[in-house]
């Protein structure tokens, strides 16, 4: 290969050269005379032909125009010298490499079955360099030998190939970079690939749906974005109408990545095995749902058993499980598997896809009205692009559980007090609770955040269902539960009106004393600061200024609220609290399920009824310490016994350690002593034989025979 330090002197010897000994045009096979290193033809026209296709004259960049043209896109270009031999014998591989990736088009997913080119679908375009007469580009782009290719990403060199290679080495260097740019558009194994020379190639079978830029606009014609970035979660665009079938897709190791995590597309997928039981249960219901969701939500199912390293790369741990996928994000879906129910999800899921509503006081009203719990987030005209990206992020985990929505009306911020930009904050029937970080890092920090969404995504007074049973008894609460029935009409909605108006009385009680107690302590740490300086004691002074008031630190007792279908969970309301709201009218539990405790009577002894009077007055004496009123408990003396064992002691690792290091020494000791008394073979299973008779363990695990052993 030749080095750039030669340029001039090959500048000036081909100046010099007789006209006998000059470079003459190479002779294309179609009869055309040109050159192979420009494209340039001489009475052969200004294009050539492959796959019955016209090539048009691959472009000639120059030290003006090459800035410029590469600045959008993606640009191969070649750098070249015409007096390098290595060039002359790498020309002809390069023409065939553009005439071959020209030819190709993307059949996209339109109706109209329309051919995107390749250059199109791809933004992707040759190009080449002569360096002997443009030395301040090759210069430029720090040319050192010849040839070389270059990658150009909007101007910005992405990789460079050095020297002349083969056919099938330069088309893995483009491959490589054209499934960056649409993932699963690509063949597996690469084109189909001619020899240098031939002007027609076997045509390579593309994946049958290709993700990429291919849209519709108003009027139906497919048009094609000019310019790609590399593909990521927010920028890939929904392709076609999603499942125009109506029916639920199989979905395989190949197909999977294509069609759904490296595209924006929704999808809800089932993964499931043909045996279980619970899977054949939900099939009728999961194409129904698919039937219903025509041409709105993508509906799909994997077969975990003949795609078992998908299904372990997904991380399914249990059949059937119900997943929804979107941009390379995905949530599990763990409600309940009716037809209503899965549809009800669906569409909510539907809205994803949607950006966020903007809202102003009067949309944000209507909402309120619908909606029992609302996210609003507000901006300003300095909320930057990273500040709404981490928002839509949100958007996937709040599927089933609450709307979020954006705003920057100034009444919206007059009624909420809203100061600094962005802020978040939630709204439950009304009453707002404050995100409070407000550094814009913390703004955009997604997983601190949710976090902060799942702890206040609940509605005030939630129902209990089996998906979000552990969400609302969990972490210890005190849950005051009104069992209720649907079918009662006025006595239902009355019932939850009371109980709604105790829980909100009650946070704002909370609340009150929440502030009172702060600045109590704020108030003892400033008189600690008066009395140093009275004092003139900087040391004091210094220790009192240290104080840090961590409300954290301060015990106080969670209170929930909810209520549940005493007729749907009559059995389990039943077994559990001993209530039939058959026969007991509505009623209201205050339920540790932590410690498998409960209240239902008042300190007169009548029952706990869903009235705002009979909770208020119950909750402060069951929740002090110790409670006022005795409690009752949802298991029996020999349970209770059993889970204090195992809460105090399993469940600890140095008290688990502790007593097994004890057993283990009482076994040593009790051996030792009684050791020479024990026969082995009739205390230790392991040292039977298989078959082995004559002994109280006989049988293969170590049941007797016909007797209740486990058999396998």
């Amino acid at each position: 290969m030749r080095t750039l330090s030669f340029l001039r002197y090959l500048t000036l010897a081909a100046s010099l050269l007789p006209t006998a000994y000059s470079l003459q045009p190479l002779r294309r096979e179609d009869g055309a005379s040109g050159d192979l290193l420009t494209g340039q033809t001489t009475g052969g026209g200004d294009s050539t032909t492959f796959n019955g296709k016209s090539v048009p004259e691959m472009a000639s960049l120059t030290s003006d125009n090459l800035t410029p043209i590469i600045a959008h896109g993606y640009w191969l270009v070649e750098f070249f010298s015409p007096y390098c031999g290595h060039c002359r014998h790498f020309a002809p591989t390069w023409q065939l490499l553009y005439e071959l990736y020209y030819t190709q088009d993307i059949l996209s997913s339109t109706e109209k079955g329309d051919a995107i080119s390749f250059t199109q679908y791809y933004d992707y375009h040759f190009g080449r360099v002569d360096c002997a007469s443009n030395g301040d580009a090759c210069a430029n782009s720090k040319i050192g030998q010849f040839p070389t290719v270059v990658l150009f990403k909007d101007s910005v060199e992405v990789k460079k190939s050095v020297g002349g290679k083969d056919i099938k080495a330069m088309s893995a260097f483009v491959e490589e970079t054209l499934e960056t740019i649409w993932p699963g558009s690509r063949p597996k194994d690469g084109l189909k690939l001619p020899k240098v020379g031939e002007h027609e190639v076997e045509k390579t079978l593309m994946p049958e749906q290709a993700p990429g830029p291919v849209i519709k606009d108003g009027s139906g014609t497919t048009t094609v974005s000019g310019t790609k970035s590399m593909v990521s979660a927010t920028k890939v665009p929904i392709l076609a109408t999603p499942n125009p079938d109506g029916k639920s897709k199989a979905l395989t190791a190949e197909n999977f990545q294509r069609l759904v995590t490296t595209t924006h597309d929704p999808w809800f997928i089932k993964f499931y095995v043909p045996w279980c039981h619970h899977c054949q249960a939900l099939a009728p219901n999961w194409q129904g749902m698919a039937r219903q969701m025509r041409g709105k939500l993508n509906i799909g199912e994997v077969n975990c058993e003949t795609e078992k390293r998908l299904c372990k790369d997904v991380k399914v741990k249990g059949y059937p499980t119900l997943l929804f996928f979107r941009g390379g994000e995905r949530i599990e879906y763990d409600g309940l598997r009716g037809l209503g129910d899965l549809l009800d999800f669906s569409n909510k899921a539907i809205a994803v896809a949607e950006p966020i509503m903007d809202v102003d006081a009067a949309k944000f009203a209507e909402l309120e009205k619908k909606e029992e719990v609302l996210f609003l987030y507000f901006y300003d005209h300095a909320t930057t692009a990273e500040d709404f990206a981490a928002l839509e992020r949100l958007t996937m985990s709040l599927i089933g559980h609450a709307k979020l929505v954006k705003t920057d009306d100034p009444v919206l911020c007059e009624r909420y007090k809203i100061s600094t930009w962005p802020r978040l904050l939630v709204s439950r029937d009304g009453k707002p609770t404050y995100y409070t970080a407000l550094s814009p890092r913390d703004m955009r920090d997604f997983r601190r955040v949710l976090n902060w969404m799942q702890s206040v995504w609940l509605p005030i007074v939630p129902e209990l269902t089996a998906s979000n049973a552990k969400e609302v008894m969990g972490g210890g609460k005190l849950v005051v539960l009104g069992i209720l029935s649907r079918d009662r009409g006025e006595d239902f909605i009355s019932a939850k009106r009371e109980i709604k108006n105790a829980a909100l009385e009650w946070i704002d009680k909370q609340t009150q004393a929440f502030q009172l107690e702060r600045q109590e302590l704020r108030d003892a740490k400033q008189l600690r600061i008066e009395e140093a300086e009275d004092r003139n004691d900087q040391r004091a002074l210094r220790a009192a200024k240290s104080i840090r008031i961590n409300m954290d630190d301060i015990e106080r007792r969670d209170v929930g609220f909810a209520w549940v279908d005493g007729t749907f969970w009559e059995r389990w309301i039943r077994t559990t609290f001993g209530i039939s709201v058959l026969t007991d009218n509505e009623r209201v539990v205050m339920y540790d399920y932590s410690s498998h405790r409960y209240w239902d009577v008042t300190m007169t002894g009548n029952p706990i009824v869903p009235s705002r009077t009979s909770i208020l007055e119950t909750l402060p004496r069951v929740v002090s310490s110790p409670p006022k009123i005795a409690a009752k408990r949802t298991m029996s003396v020999v349970g209770h016994a059993w889970w204090t064992v195992k809460e105090q002691v399993f469940e600890h690792p140095r008290v688990s350690i502790g007593v097994s290091v004890g057993a283990l020494i009482c076994i040593v000791i009790f051996v030792r002593r009684h050791g020479r008394n024990i026969d082995l073979s009739a205390a230790l299973p392991s040292y039977f034989q298989v078959g082995e008779k004559g002994n109280a363990m006989d049988g293969l695990l170590g049941g007797s025979p016909g007797g209740s052993g486990k058999v396998d």
